[in-house]
């Protein structure tokens, strides 16, 4: 019986090491072919279609994005400060509601959770918020307009970290910490964030994610090109491409020979390195986050 036991496990990690060996395939897969793409010659490309290794190797795309390095560099830097300021004060702000809502001896906190789960599904639409972050907040071209529309607090994530906290912070520790006499302060800063690590390193990855990825907010609140992020530059950027590529006699008079789909390959390649640099490092808080508060939740 040990002996069959010992077989179908052996067989059954066989095939799991095989899926999940074909799952990473299909998630690298992708990515190889993006940064092979982008050093590949463009009428290579063009002409060939996409491979996973360069026909003829061309840097083309990214010499033409080294020719913008003055406005690219300064994309960059104020979209890394923009992720890092949002992303940590998202993370306070939603870690302090989520420890305000776990308060069961605070009166309203079950009418805030349903106002909260109330935005998760319903919103006032595009043309509301521009009117109110515009005219009312004015936060049109500054640094607001990038930190504060739809990034800043969600209920997702106050929900999210708020499960946790009442799952996997237990009462007697704060009770012990009250009769020590510490305060609500003390109590949030010295127990409740060490002990909720995981998922606020989860939420702390989405958030930085969504910053580093939006772009949008550029768009509809900012004109002034300095404080254009990279990802708002990038897209410009490609939309200059394509328009001199649809124009023959401005490219002609560039003398010079346009990236096309290398370009925006490139592109595409500069805009998601950071992200993919720095997920491993969270990729452990990440899992745990998820996977405990759904399991307890």
């Amino acid at each position: 019986m040990n002996g069959v036991r010992s077989k179908q496990e052996k067989v059954t990690g066989l095939i799991a090491h095989l899926v999940m060996i074909l799952l990473s395939f299909l998630a690298i897969a992708p990515f190889w072919m993006l940064v092979a793409s982008s050093l590949t010659n463009n009428n290579t490309l063009t002409r060939f279609g996409y491979n996973f290794w360069p026909r003829v190797f061309s840097a083309d795309a990214y010499a033409y994005i080294a020719q913008e390095w003055a406005q690219i560099g300064h994309a960059y830097l104020l979209t890394v400060v923009v992720t890092a300021v949002g992303t940590f004060v998202a993370v306070l702000l939603a870690s302090m509601g989520a420890y305000a809502l776990c308060q069961k001896d605070v009166p309203g906190t079950k009418l805030c959770m349903v106002l909260i789960l109330f935005t998760i599904l319903f919103n006032g639409g595009i043309v509301a918020s521009y009117i109110t972050y515009t005219n009312v907040v004015n936060v049109k071209n500054t640094i607001w307009a990038l930190l504060v529309p739809n990034l800043l607090l969600n209920g997702f994530n106050i929900t999210l970290v708020r499960n946790y906290m009442l799952n996997n912070v237990p009462s007697a520790l704060l009770e012990a910490a009250d009769i020590d006499g510490a305060g609500e302060f003390r109590k949030f800063f010295t127990i409740v964030l060490p002990l909720s690590k995981p998922i606020l390193a989860t939420v702390g990855l989405l958030a930085a994610v969504a910053y580093w990825n939006d772009w949008t907010n550029g768009l509809y609140y900012i004109t002034d090109s300095r404080l254009n992020t990279i990802q708002l530059l990038l897209d410009q950027m490609n939309k200059s491409v394509q328009y001199l590529a649809s124009h023959s006699e401005l490219a002609a008079a560039s003398k010079q020979e346009l990236p096309g789909t290398a370009m925006r390959m490139a592109i595409a390649v500069v805009g998601i390195l950071p992200i993919i640099l720095i997920y491993p490092f969270f990729q452990k808080y990440f899992a745990q986050g998820l996977t405990i508060g759904a399991v307890k939740g």
